[in-house]
């Protein structure tokens, strides 16, 4: 009882100090807002969509927006020059976008993390082997190893998962090695080496729980290049099928007709736009709070 009291207390603390810290500074609160009504908007889509994003509606084909003559609140940002609703399209495309981001990062992150430590804590070898690897990958344009490693497989929501995991996994690899060269010089690391603590209990207890806020910091930021990698792919035709919506599906749908029909490309973009700087603003501002050195933040 008093250790689920004791729990609860400490909870109830870091989370009093986190809001404050996110009221303080006006960015990291926008970017925290425009995340969650994302993932609102992700898990409720069925909900919210007034329409089925793929039904063909031919005699509702390139409706406007509701502001503009020939507007209907039926179809509130317009539709698409199959007839398809615009704004439908986007709240599930919202799940795709959200979905690839967030899996491609753990995907990115548990290769590179596990590389980066075990580079970083063994050193010798293996750490010359990992860097040169990461150096090939380096020199390699990602969208280009992507579109590579795509055009090879079939497009579905899991390819893009792991290839864009699989292609984003080196700064993790190379942040994670240069923090575990730094910690395992460190006293209670080398004291722990000393009375004959196994490696892997070292790294678990020691080394892990000491690079974890650098591993978030870096995974927040990649969310919002994932999100970005998978709108990419999508609009130069290899990223999902075109039975599911995509942003980047939309964006590429609508590049024909932004002379005639602005909305089809515009709102998908702007959608796009709102989401990444979201996601940039919340993991600038977990940077700054988890920096030692601003101690003004804390």
């Amino acid at each position: 009882m008093y250790e689920n009291e004791t729990f609860a207390s400490h909870t109830k603390a870091f989370l009093s100090r986190w809001g404050r810290l996110l009221l303080k500074s006006k960015t990291g609160l926008l970017g925290f807002v425009i995340v969650v009504l994302f993932l609102i908007v992700a898990l409720f889509a069925p909900q919210l969509a007034s329409h089925d994003p793929a039904a063909l509606n031919p005699g509702n084909m390139t409706t406007p927006p509701l502001w503009m003559p020939g507007g209907t609140m039926e179809f509130p940002l317009g539709t698409d020059n199959l007839g398809r609703c615009i704004l439908c399209r986007i709240i599930y495309g919202t799940q795709i976008s959200m979905l690839i981001g967030v899996c491609s990062v753990i995907v990115a992150g548990i290769i590179g993390t596990l590389f980066g430590l075990v580079a970083g804590y063994y050193g010798g070898i293996c750490d010359s082997i990992i860097m040169r690897i990461t150096d090939a990958f380096h020199a390699i344009p990602r969208t280009l190893l992507a579109m590579v490693l795509i055009s090879a497989v079939s497009g579905s929501v899991v390819t893009l998962v792991f290839v864009i995991g699989f292609t984003g996994w080196i700064q993790y690899a190379r942040l994670i090695r240069s923090e575990v060269l730094s910690l395992k010089n460190q006293e209670f690391v080398k004291a722990a080496v000393t009375i004959g603590t196994p490696h892997p209990v070292i790294i678990w207890r020691h080394i892990i729980p000491n690079v974890m806020s650098s591993f978030i910091v870096v995974s927040t930021l990649a969310v919002a290049s994932s999100i970005i990698a998978e709108t990419s792919l999508s609009f130069l035709g290899l990223g999902i099928g075109a039975q599911q919506v995509s942003w980047g599906g939309m964006l590429s749908d609508g590049r024909n007709y932004l002379a005639t029909h602005w909305w089809i490309a515009t709102f998908p973009g702007i959608a796009i736009t709102l989401a990444v700087l979201g996601i940039m603003f919340l993991g600038n501002w977990i940077r700054d709070v988890l920096d030692p050195h601003n101690q003004g933040l804390q």
